[in-house]
C-alpha cells in the first residue's frame, strides 16, 4: 500500500510543473495513518504557480490533509473523491480549505464506464 502512496508522489514530484495548479501557492501536508496505530507518513507538497516539489517530511503547510492509507490509495486510483471524502468526515481538513479545493486536481477523476448502452430502438 505505502509503495503505490510512495509513487504516487515520487511522480507528482517529477512532474516538476502541474498546469492545473498553475494558479496556487502554498504548501499542504498530507498526513496518513495506518489506522493500527502504526504511525503516520507524512508528506508535504509546496506549489508556487504550478511548480511543485514534494518530500517525504513534516513541515509548516496552510492546509493538512488527514486520513488513512487505505481511503488515500482509492482517492489517488479515482476511486474516491477527496471534498466527498472530507464532507463525511472520513478525511479531515484543517487549515486553509481552499487549498484542498485546489490540490484535489491533482487526483484523478473517477474511471469511466467502459460499456456503452445503445440508444432506444438500435439493436446490435
Amino acid at each position: 500500500m505505502a509503495d503505490t502512496i510512495s509513487g504516487f508522489f515520487r511522480e507528482l514530484g517529477e512532474q516538476g510543473y502541474n498546469p492545473l495548479l498553475g494558479h496556487m501557492q502554498g504548501k499542504v501536508r498530507f498526513d496518513l495513518g495506518s489506522g493500527n496505530g502504526g504511525g503516520v507518513d507524512q508528506w508535504l507538497v509546496v506549489v508556487d504557480h504550478g511548480a511543485v516539489t514534494v518530500s517525504e517530511q513534516k513541515g509548516e503547510a496552510d492546509c493538512t490533509i488527514g486520513t488513512e492509507r487505505p481511503l488515500f490509495e482509492r482517492v489517488i486510483h479515482g476511486e474516491e473523491n477527496a471534498m466527498a471524502a472530507v464532507l463525511r468526515g472520513d478525511m479531515r481538513c484543517t487549515g486553509d480549505v481552499e487549498m484542498l479545493l485546489l490540490i484535489q486536481r491533482i487526483f484523478p477523476g473517477p474511471p469511466t464506464e467502459r460499456t456503452a448502452v445503445p440508444p432506444q430502438g438500435v439493436s446490435r
